[in-house]
């Protein structure tokens, strides 16, 4: 049996040196170890990187390439997709251990010593050199760049301390201390947000990337490092933090730029995978693929925003969150009423501000109009968006010969009614006032006939916000919910002093 074929169980007991050889070992370098591992996997049909999802026919492929021609790799992209992601999973692609020279902090490979201390041990003692076991999971580091990073920190320095306890001058390279790249020997090493990393670290991977190896302090050392770079950045232009030097750029083979999901059915995968939802939360609190696809909507309505900043992205770590929020807000509102069971609303939506605000990076005209209002603008985006999927274009229903059929809605509102949807409503009164509104629960029955109690007293949520946003009424924000009334009598109400919605609302920026 060839050593390939060996199990974990069969490869740790090998003990030493002589045992390694007889077994048929082989050295090969990760590079080359990572692509016949993926020529395996390809084979086999398995997926190479489960949990990433929307990268099937963009950058999966890309990085699948990459890895097949040896390529140290740039992940290009914004905030949020998934970069580092694809890095650590890049780790499955490596065999399960791999044989180290027992001792070494450098991983030497007992058939290439890279180290003083590897080579002295072996030629002392030859076959009977112990043999230690490094699993894959140890073979991965990863460094965000951040000013403060030295050369010392990624490549090494001489130590003082090292040189007087073991007595030698400070020429012996045995005074080194080697840094995290050295350390990474036959690992896949990671920087993070490599602009950020000052240009004068960034020429010292020159050589690392090029020759493979390294110099430290004058020192006359090669060490013929064996590594797979995986580098992470944003665009360039994201930021004045800085850039990837040219010539460090052209030694890096690879650049693959990733992007945000295309879809919402792609957005909702990775939202569902990642969200923390409690134990608790599952029981309480029911929801369905309308809130969600809401949540989705939010972020691409975001990415388009002109209050946003582009650049920046709105990462999806936002619709995670944002998800979160959502079924917390429903479950606060079943605890303060001592309700064993909500159904998630479209109230809940505007629970999720707080993660909307913290998440997307605001151009100068967005940051005039506040945070709050500008993720409030957002939802109500997402809304009027979502809204056609489930209801007739209000804008066009007014032309239709049989009569509009939002006017009986529109009517009561214009007779000088008004509803306040407060957001902790227990479910009895929460269905007692929308059932008050003349031709909501019929609008619902005509179009939407087959839903359960709790998903249609949703929907009749939905489509007043929906009518609202489509400006056939009124809506107001207030600190405990919604207020729905006439448009007209909105804009013109008596009791309300002129700048007063200003006021109010320069007071909810803060």
């Amino acid at each position: 049996m060839s050593y390939r074929n060996l199990k974990a169980k069969e490869l740790l007991t090998i003990k030493t040196l002589g045992e390694l050889k007889a077994a048929g070992y082989q050295t090969r370098s990760i590079k080359q170890e990572l692509r016949d591992n993926l020529i395996e996997k390809i084979k086999a049909k398995e997926t190479v990187f489960p949990g990433i999802w929307g990268y099937e026919e963009t950058v999966i492929p890309d990085v699948e390439r990459a890895i097949l021609s040896m390529h140290h790799i740039n992940l290009l992209g914004l905030r949020g997709q998934a970069k580092t992601r694809i890095a650590r999973l890049m780790v499955n692609l490596l065999d399960e251990y791999i044989p180290v020279v027992e001792g070494s902090e450098l991983n030497d490979d007992p058939l290439q010593p890279l180290s003083r201390y590897a080579h002295d041990r072996i030629a002392e003692l030859g076959d009977a050199t112990p043999i230690g076991w490094l699993h894959r999971s140890d073979r991965y580091t990863e460094k965000l760049a951040t000013p403060d990073v030295s050369v010392a920190d990624l490549v090494g320095d001489v130590d003082p301390i090292k040189a007087a306890t073991l007595k030698l001058p400070y020429s012996d390279e045995r005074t080194i201390h080697f840094g995290l790249i050295p350390r990474s020997h036959r690992c896949i090493f990671v920087i993070n947000e490599l602009p950020d990393l000052q240009a004068r670290i960034q020429v010292s991977l020159f050589n690392i990337l090029q020759e493979g190896d390294i110099q430290i302090r004058g020192f006359k050392l090669r060490l013929p490092l064996d590594i797979q770079f995986v580098f992470t950045a944003n665009p360039e232009d994201y930021t004045n933090r800085g850039s990837i030097v040219t010539p460090l750029k052209d030694r890096i083979d690879s650049q693959i730029v990733t992007h945000y999901p295309k879809s919402i059915a792609t957005g909702k995968k990775i939202t569902m995978q990642e969200a923390i939802v409690k134990t608790e939360q599952k029981g309480l609190v029911k929801t369905n693929d309308l809130v969600t696809d809401l949540i989705e909507q939010v972020a691409m309505e975001a990415r388009e925003s002109e209050y946003v900043d582009a650049k920046s992205g709105v990462s999806a770590r936002m619709t995670i969150s944002a998800y979160e929020n959502l079924l917390s807000s429903a479950e606060r509102r079943a605890l303060i009423n001592s309700e064993k069971e909500t159904y998630v609303r479209i109230a809940d939506l505007y629970g999720v501000v707080p993660a909307i605000c913290g998440k997307v990076e605001l151009v100068y005209e967005g940051e005039v109009e506040g945070p709050v209002i500008v993720a409030q603008n957002l939802i109500g985006k997402a809304i009027r968006t979502q809204f056609l999927n489930y209801f007739p274009n209000p804008e066009k229903a007014k032309k239709e010969k049989r009569g509009n059929i939002y006017k009986k809605i529109t009517d009561w509102f214009g007779d000088g009614n008004t509803m306040e949807i407060l957001s902790d409503l227990p479910n009895r009164d929460y269905e007692s006032r929308l059932r008050t509104i003349d031709g909501l629960d019929d609008l619902i029955d005509e179009l939407h006939p087959r839903l359960s109690k709790a998903e249609k007293l949703f929907m009749m949520e939905f489509a007043l916000h929906g009518i609202a946003e489509y400006s056939l009424i009124g809506k107001k924000a207030m600190d405990t919910g919604q207020s729905f009334q006439d448009l007209v009598g909105s804009m013109f109400d008596p009791t309300k002093h002129f700048g007063e919605e200003e006021d109010e609302d320069d007071d909810d920026r803060f």
